[in-house]
This record gives C-alpha cells, structure tokens and sequence, in this order.
C-alpha cells in the first residue's frame, strides 16, 4: 500500500549534482520535513557542500503506534515509509551519489525509522544518525538481519530522561547494530528530555564531514 509515496520531500543547500554529501533526514509524529531542514541548519557544515532531503510523512506521521508496539501493529504505515526511503537512496545510486556519500538520519519517530531502514537495507552508508529513537519492535524482537553495514558510522544520542525512549531499547539497537559491523558510537545524556542537544549536533556534524573526507 503506497501510503507515504508521493508526498514531499524538501530540499535545502548545495544541488545534488554539487553535493559532496547528501542528508536524508526524517522528522518525527506530528512535526513536518521543515523541521528536519531547521535541524540540518543547525549543523556546522557552512565549508562543506552538504545537499538536505527531507520527505515528509502522511498525516504527520510514519506509523501509528508507538515504536515499542508489535511490528504488524504498525503495518502496513512502516513499510510504505521504509520504502519512501529505499526509493529515495535508489534515485541517488541512479544520480552515480554512492551510499558511502548518504546520511540517513532522523528525531524521534523518524530516528527510529532511519535505524530500521539501515537495519534492514544494510550496505555501507556515509552514516546513520538516530536523535532520541531505537529500533522499531518490542524489546527482544526476532530479527532477519542477513548482511553488514561494512563499518558504517552509527550515532544512537539519547536522554536517560527520555519520555518516550527508553535507555535499554537504545542499548539494545547498539549491540544489534555493533553485531552487523557498524561502528556505533552511543552517547546516554543525564536528565536530557525528548530533545536535540549541542553535543549531539556537534556530533552529527563530525559524522557528516567523515562522510564527505573519504575519495569519491
């Protein structure tokens, strides 16, 4: 069921043809793809030639349910938004933009479908950033994960006063993660709150320009 195809998709800094690193960044429930542009200004990347995708979700939000909820509760919403994803990275691989040169990154519900999506997809990725989010399943959830993410750079950045994110789901997308080959750096922030921190960006930022130093 194509419930997110087709809806759009914003577009901010250097032309795709110019980009030495493209950014595809999904906002989470209730926030739009402009929220997401705001945060990938907030980057500190003026010196580096940095393209910004950010599609937009029907209804203001990739999935019913809450992440934690059985897979199939939130079905079939995720699998037309992983695929909202997929295709986007597809038109890019057409473009000759290799995936080592794509960010896949998100907050909050989108964090967790960034994660998924390179959960699922794995290849070797510029990066996967995930703000306040985790896989998506209940803890303990049986996963059909064939394949590597090749040393991939995977920053999970988390308040330990996270409302809506608990710790041990955040630990636990790190260890799958580490398990496929990615290099996953896990940051826990004392009494943060569902938010974005000035770490966390700085750190996003140094993610990005890694992406952007290796040869074409």
């Amino acid at each position: 069921m194509r419930i997110h195809e087709g809806q759009p998709v914003l577009e901010e800094g250097a032309p795709l043809a110019d980009a030495k690193v493209v950014l595809i960044l999904l906002h989470g429930r209730g926030a739009s793809g402009e929220d997401m542009i705001q945060l990938g200004r907030q980057l500190p990347l003026a010196d580096l030639s940095v393209s910004i995708l950010a599609p937009e979700a029907m209804g203001g939000a990739w999935y019913p349910q809450r992440f934690l909820a059985p897979l199939a509760q939130n079905e079939p919403y995720l699998t037309s938004a992983l695929g909202v994803v997929a295709e986007m990275i597809d038109e890019l691989l057409a473009r000759g933009i290799p995936r080592k040169r794509v960010v896949v990154g998100g907050f909050s519900q989108g964090a967790c479908l960034a994660l998924e999506f390179a959960a699922r997809h794995p290849h070797l990725y510029g990066g996967v950033v995930g703000l306040s989010g985790a896989l998506i399943g209940p803890p303990g959830t049986k996963r059909d994960i064939a394949g590597s993410l090749g040393g991939t750079p995977v920053f999970l950045g988390c308040g330990d006063n996270d409302p809506h994110i608990p710790v041990e789901s955040v630990r636990e997308s790190t260890a799958i993660f580490r398990g496929m080959e990615a290099d996953v750096l896990e940051r826990i922030y004392p009494d943060l709150p569902h938010t974005v921190n000035d770490d966390e960006i700085s750190t996003f930022a140094n993610l990005v320009r890694q992406a952007g130093a290796g040869p074409d």
